[in-house]
């Protein structure tokens, strides 16, 4: 039977008939968004550092005092976690990412002062080394090969500064083998039990990270060298659900797709097959195509704002990570998405 005989003809079956009203919409809409949906991804900059971001005009660095003001007005809107991104200066960066483990660093002195200002906020740290490297690499490296075992190592040591520093979950994010595995192990051995992982399971090399690295200064320092043997092909869908199931098995409690809009086929397939807490990333390039399009004149921000992270949640996600997280909360409370 087909789907027109068992749902109906028209004219007997008229479907603009729900859509006639906004009371009417909002009773049939299928898909809801709200503040506690969305993680409010932010950079963190040393004070020497210049808060702007030339390819991402609406986003800014903030200081340590600075995002602790911020994290009140995001925590007032409903918004209860916050994923935080370093922006070290470059006399700081080297080989070795020694800098990852300084629990003075500003990551760990960060996470302690927006938890004595708002006990109750969320925090998640990126663990991966590339603000931290002088090569802009996620891993270190030797004769220009990207080190798996002694990166992970390096990884589990950087989530234990942060976890002492009072990070509520550790999202590492380099796509090294097995890193999940040793930092949860790592974790638990130091009585984090309670710490959540939220791995950046399937995370593809792609073009749409270019403001990120602009804002983290990683881009200057990774220079012509690429991304391409640790992060996955776009090309490739299978592959992803295998680096799921095998972060899943090493004790991740949430995974994370990265980008989020190119990757909604992913974002499905992912929480269809595995169903566990599945979240998307919604990246410095798409955000910064919907700001600049708009001051283009071509589209509404705060509607294409909207309509793209609503195809998130409709594709399966249950959050969302995005710079434009107070934005939507802002909106959102203006005027509200209904379920």
């Amino acid at each position: 039977m087909s789907l027109p005989q068992i749902l109906g003809q028209f004219p007997t079956v008229r479907l603009r008939r729900t859509r006639r009203y906004e009371w009417s919409r909002n009773l049939v809409s299928e898909t809801a968004l709200s503040p506690k949906d969305l993680i409010w991804s932010v950079f963190v900059r040393e004070e020497s550092i210049s808060p702007e971001i030339t390819s991402m005009p609406r986003i800014k660095r903030y200081s340590v005092q600075e995002l602790v003001k911020e994290a009140h007005k995001a925590h007032d809107l409903g918004i209860g976690l916050l994923a935080l991104f370093p922006v070290i200066e470059n006399k700081r960066k080297s080989e070795d990412a020694k800098e990852c483990l300084n629990d003075q660093g500003l990551i760990p002195t960060t996470v302690r002062a927006l938890k004595q200002a708002l006990p109750n906020l969320g925090i998640m740290t990126d663990v991966a080394l590339d603000a931290y490297t002088s090569h802009g690499h996620d891993g270190l490296v030797t004769n220009g090969e990207i080190l798996n075992d002694e990166t992970v190592k390096l990884l589990a040591k950087h989530a234990i500064v942060h976890a002492k520093a009072g990070a509520d979950v550790i999202s590492p994010s380099d796509m090294m083998d097995g890193r999940v595995g040793v930092i949860r192990q790592a974790l638990d051995s130091e009585n984090f039990e309670h710490i959540q992982i939220m791995s950046y399971a399937a995370k593809y090399a792609s073009v749409f990270y270019g403001p990120f690295r602009d804002a983290l200064g990683s881009q200057s320092c990774l220079g012509k060298s690429h991304k391409k043997s640790y992060q996955l092909d776009p090309a490739n869908a299978n592959e992803a659900l295998r680096e799921v199931a095998q972060d899943i098995a090493e004790g991740a409690d949430m995974v994370m797709v990265k980008p989020g809009l190119p990757y909604l086929d992913i974002v499905a397939r992912v929480k269809d097959t595995f169903k566990v807490p599945t979240f998307a990333f919604q990246v410095s390039g798409e955000y910064a195509m919907l700001d600049l399009a708009a001051k283009a004149g071509w589209l509404d921000f705060n509607q294409g704002l909207m309509e793209t992270l609503i195809s998130f949640k409709r594709a399966g996600a249950d959050g969302i990570i995005t710079y434009g997280a107070v934005e939507a909360a802002q909106f959102i409370q203006k005027e509200p998405i209904k379920k």
